[in-house]
């Protein structure tokens, strides 16, 4: 299904992996592993065919079904549910019936006869692509993902990033691909979804590749993991589950050292020999021979995988701000004649700490947008406070300029930051050298995460809206998130999936949408987090 042979891929000078070599084969369910920035992302895309390797070859049989992190296929006017069918051809065939069927009742004769001819045509091309049976399996995998049929009835446009995220990942699994490359596919599901969704894997019978952070996912699913290491641009292939795996990669690594230890204290000997005897003419051949024994055996030896580097975060030192930094009063919002909230009123005081809880699709990213002032109620109003100063994180990394450089947005975020400042701040945030000079179009969901969070370190916001900031991060950066929410002294107003972000946060208050209901935190609602 998928053959891949001395693969070399770059991302401007920078060499993320070579002579890259497997296969993929129907029944293998493949955990793609390694930290933000190792390449995970990049290699996937050239997999799917939407970018091109530096070197080698990949082929491809039968076809791909293929989700990225942030997904923008589709055209915005399409209704969801058309977008799913068209998967194996049928959402158009569906529209046009409907069509067929309405013209079928005109009063002119000549329309009529032709819209029945069509619809019979219409209804013989539908029923050999699986007819209603199709149908049901589709609205059963979107049920599955949280996606009820209001939501399939309405055009992409409309819907949140979360929720076209969703439709995408139920358009692939609608369409029977015999290879499936999901990039964190459980972002945006609630807990239902997430289980419901590692069953359908371990049921799939094609192959899988899947880059994910959710470790049950994984641990439940993946039959081979591919280790990408950034330091050493190769990956290593364990046929085996995760749990074999991480205890092999451990004994991998403790060989390796071991090795190390042993080949270098022998050619510390041989060079030290060779020193003694190159003193002497007479042994000068015999030395030169010793420094090359030594060379060689260094040369040989597998590398230690060096340790990870992880972004360093803190939250900035909020700047002076009044006793109420910012209140929401009235507010509502629709998409046409689809309401999304109304009347939610919210006053966020200095340091005050705010959950936002509720259903995907019940308006937690949209209220957050309206909060940070990218988008307009349709009723209320919001009254900023004396000095205040908002720092949005986006869930789908809208804040960032994807034509402008990595040190371009990171300039933009401070009217006071020096080019060197800023510098400094990308290093910590690993993007160092040539990095910071890559548009940010072209950064995987990883690096756009750590790209957004050192824009709002330097920002001196007093005032945190954050939209799931532990999406797409490694354990080791997504405790860096939590460390630095545990500290911040600045307000903070939370969306997000993730239990250890929440508890971090330790927050005063929680807001129920879409209803707006405002209630003081209790750990009794701890077990709607991940439901929500």
């Amino acid at each position: 299904m998928l053959a891949v042979q001395g693969l070399e891929i770059r991302v401007g000078a920078r060499l993320l992996m070579e002579n890259v070599a497997f296969r993929v084969a129907a029944g293998d369910k493949i955990g793609l592993v390694g930290r933000n920035g190792a390449g995970k992302t990049t290699l996937t895309k050239a997999l799917a065919g939407e970018a091109l390797p530096t070197g080698g070859t990949i082929t491809r049989s039968g076809e791909i079904g293929y989700l990225p992190q942030d997904p923008r296929a589709g055209d915005p006017e399409q209704l969801a549910r058309t977008r799913i069918l068209d998967a194996r051809g049928l959402g158009t065939i569906v529209a046009d019936m409907t069509t067929a069927s309405h013209e079928m009742a005109s009063d002119d004769p000549t329309i009529a006869d032709r819209a029945m001819r069509r619809y019979s045509r219409l209804t013989d091309q539908f029923q050999s692509l699986g007819g209603y049976a199709a149908e049901a399996e589709a609205a059963a995998i979107a049920s599955n993902l949280a996606l009820p049929d209001r939501i399939l009835s309405q055009p992409l446009k409309t819907l949140s990033g979360g929720q076209r995220r969703r439709i995408e990942l139920a358009r692939i699994l609608f369409s029977a691909a015999e290879t499936m490359i999901l990039d964190e596919p459980t972002n945006h599901l609630d807990a239902d979804s997430v289980v419901w969704l590692r069953d359908f894997l371990k049921a799939y019978a094609g192959g899988v590749i899947v880059i994910s952070h959710d470790v049950h996912l994984v641990e439940e699913t993946v039959n081979r993991v591919f280790y990408l290491d950034a330091n050493r641009q190769v990956i290593d292939i364990y046929n085996m589950g995760w749990k074999h795996y991480l205890r092999q990669r451990e004994a991998d690594e403790e060989r390796r050292k071991k090795e190390r230890v042993n080949v270098e204290k022998k050619a510390t000997a041989l060079q030290l020999q060779a020193a003694r005897f190159g003193a002497k003419a007479s042994k000068a051949a015999a030395a030169h021979q010793m420094v090359a024994r030594a060379e060689r055996m260094l040369a040989g030896l597998d590398e230690v995988r060096a340790v990870d580097r992880v972004a360093k975060l803190r939250f900035p030192e909020p700047a002076p701000v009044g006793k109420t930094p910012l209140q929401a009063k009235n507010l509502s919002k629709s998409y046409g004649s689809l309401e999304i909230f109304t009347a939610v009123d919210l006053a966020v005081d200095r340091g005050s700490r705010v959950v936002i809880l509720g259903l995907n699709g019940a308006g937690k990213t949209t209220l957050l947008r309206i909060l940070a002032g990218v988008d307009k109620p349709d009723t209320g109003e919001l009254e900023p406070g004396h000095g205040l100063r908002v720092g949005y994180y986006a869930q789908e990394h809208e804040t960032l300029d994807v034509n402008r450089s990595v040190l371009a947005n990171m300039m933009s975020a401070s009217e006071s930051i020096t080019e060197r400042e800023a510098r400094s701040v990308l290093g910590s945030f690993l993007f160092v050298g040539d990095d910071v000079q890559k548009p940010a179009g072209v950064l995987s969901g990883g690096e756009k995460t750590r790209l957004s969070l050192a824009m709002l370190v330097v920002s001196k916001a007093n005032l945190l809206l954050l939209d799931e900031p532990t999406n797409n991060l490694d354990p080791a950066s997504r405790e860096e998130i939590l460390g630095a929410l545990a500290t911040y002294s600045g307000a903070v107003i939370l969306v997000s999936h993730d239990e250890g972000a929440v508890e971090a946060l330790n927050p005063e208050r929680v807001l129920i949408m879409p209803d707006g209901v405002e209630d003081l935190w209790t750990a009794d609602y701890a077990d709607l987090i991940s439901l929500a």
